[in-house]
């Protein structure tokens, strides 16, 4: 048997999250705690407004990775979200996963709690009970990534999403998760620029697969952006909207860089 890959591995603990959460707080409360859960923010909308004129930008509330280790010593959910709102930002994305990536759930709540932004929360999802426990920490939006669902548990996600009236962005990294992801209904397609089982990062996965995402779908560039010119360059393959994450938690004035990154939208003229 070959080695377990990174995916596999975050899996295992995931589900295992999962009935421990369960164990504690039962699926009935967990949906009695979404439904008095502060009202869903539009997600999709804010994007695809924000994407007419500039960027739609989806800024990463982020501590830690598995690549990278610590990415920021003094990590302040709070002042994060107010930084990224004041330089611009569209929506958040508030990672939640502990062992990989140093998150928790409290982060989001406060992140959310701090600003008027919608909120993403950035997790790895396997089962509908934490679609309902997004909602009831305030999560206006999910992911479902499809290198680690099959499409059956990726459709039950996305009905999920859709009954608590909260919205889904379907990542790919490839052209069969792509095909895969096509099926769905989510307009919001995100594509990794990071093989997660490899954690590789390049551009150029965009720049190839931006030309196959269906009419009608809003592209999310993710992973690995580091400059407006960057923005600038995908932009002309179509996606004007974009997570980022490490660029923006390693500047010293997040505010400022958020500001920069946004600074020279390439109009619909230059694309």
């Amino acid at each position: 048997m070959s080695n377990p890959t990174i995916l596999d591995k975050i899996k295992s603990y995931k589900l295992e999250e999962i009935a421990a959460a369960k164990a504690k707080t039962s699926p009935d409360a967990m949906d009695e705690k979404a439904r008095t859960a502060p009202p869903v923010r539009p997600f999709k909308d804010a994007l695809l407004q924000a994407s007419i004129q500039g960027y739609g930008l989806i800024a990463e509330i982020k501590k830690a990775s598995p690549s990278k280790g610590l990415i920021r010593e003094d990590f302040d959910p709070v002042a994060l979200a107010e930084a990224y709102a004041e330089g611009g930002a569209t929506c958040l994305s508030v990672l939640t996963d502990t062992p990989s990536f140093q998150g928790a759930n409290e982060y989001l709540t406060q992140a959310r709690d701090a600003c008027d932004l919608p909120v993403l929360r950035k997790d790895f999802m396997f089962d509908p009970y934490q679609v309902a426990e997004a909602r009831a920490l305030g999560a206006d939006c999910i992911l479902i990534i499809m290198a680690c669902l099959s499409d059956g548990e990726a459709a039950a996600l996305e009905k999920a999403a859709a009954e608590w009236g909260m919205d889904a962005i379907i990542e790919v990294h490839n052209q069969d998760e792509l095909t895969r992801a096509e099926a769905l209904k989510s307009r919001l397609i995100g594509i990794n620029n990071r093989d997660l089982n490899t954690f590789e990062t390049t551009l150029d996965t965009s720049r190839t697969l931006a030309r196959y995402v269906p009419e009608g779908r809003i592209i999310i560039c993710e992973s690995g952006l580091e400059t407006r010119e960057d923005l600038a360059d995908i932009a002309r393959y179509g996606a004007r909207c974009f997570l980022i994450g490490e660029t923006l938690m390693r500047a010293d004035d997040v505010a400022s860089a958020t500001r920069m990154i946004l600074s020279n939208p390439l109009t619909a003229g230059g694309m």
